[in-house]
């Protein structure tokens, strides 16, 4: 079977965990493929995604890494199977990244946001997200513009049963001030995260300027946790695109930043005043 054309996040990361498995039990690659009966460039290819790995493979490697984690060994068995997601549609027509970032949300057990500058996108309203889309350089394509805001309107239907999945968004005051498509939609956008700030398994929690330095410099940062400890991932913003992390000292620095965050924020029901206080002065 030749490699695969493209490699998604997803199964970067399962080629990561798979490698990480190996080494932790300090078996050769060499070893890893008599056991598995490939040649050893294909331990390579999978270890990099680029190939993928049977059911019957991944358990037996498992298996011989003395990997008795049960709940972790069945999330990278359902890592590798080739399950298709709604943002294979979008497959070609844009960047990898967002369809990254599609199924690392669709895949999480609990999410974390922090945002300076902008509000979290699973939170934009339709005018918000054109208004940010058209300031990207150099400029977007109408045609591509359209089939950016379905893409965020399909993302955004993980928040309809956030109970499965609980969202915490931090906001910073500054993105809760920037006017992204003017005055009008800016009150609207305010209007709808508070609307939001009311559903069950999510929590809008906002950052006033008067709470002084936080951690992180400003980053976008996304902590999308997985149904092991291990499996969590970080998402960042980049000019270049999306930035996933997931090393154990990543994850350690970005979990403490997003719980300093938290315990800077005014709580839920004093950010849905503070909040609708901006929305009148708009």
């Amino acid at each position: 079977m030749p490699p695969k054309a493209v490699t998604t996040q997803r199964q970067k990361r399962l080629g990561h965990e798979l490698r990480r498995m190996r080494m932790a039990a300090g078996m050769s690659a060499e070893q890893a493929a008599n056991l598995l009966g490939v040649d050893r460039g294909k331990i390579s290819y999978m270890e990099s995604g680029v190939r993928n790995i049977s059911e019957e493979r991944l358990r037996t490697l498992a298996q011989h890494c003395h990997c008795h984690d049960e709940t972790y060994v069945e999330a990278l068995v359902e890592m590798a199977s080739p399950a298709q997601g709604w943002w294979e549609q979008y497959r070609g027509a844009l960047p990898q990244g967002m369809l990254d970032i599609a199924e690392l949300e669709a895949r999480a057990t609990r999410m974390r946001a922090a945002c300076t500058v902008h509000i979290p996108g699973l939170f934009q309203t339709t005018d918000y997200a054109l208004a940010v889309f058209r300031a990207v350089l150099p400029g977007l394509p109408e045609h591509e513009v359209a089939m950016r805001l379905a893409h965020r309107a399909r993302r955004q239907e993980v928040l309809n049963d956030a109970t499965k999945a609980p969202f915490v968004g931090i906001v910073h005051e500054a993105a809760l001030r920037m006017q992204f498509g003017g005055r009008e939609v800016a009150r609207a956008q305010l209007e709808h995260l508070l609307e939001l700030s009311e559903m069950e398994g999510v929590t809008v929690l906002a950052l006033p300027f008067t709470k002084g330095a936080f951690p992180g410099a400003g980053q976008t940062v996304l902590y999308a946790e997985g149904p092991t400890k291990q499996l969590d991932t970080v998402q960042i913003d980049n000019s270049h695109g999306p930035d996933f992390l997931y090393g154990e000292g990543e994850l350690a620095k970005y979990g403490s930043h997003l719980d300093r965050m938290e315990e800077l924020a005014l709580p839920p029901a004093e950010s849905r005043d503070f909040i609708h206080s901006m929305g009148r002065e708009l």
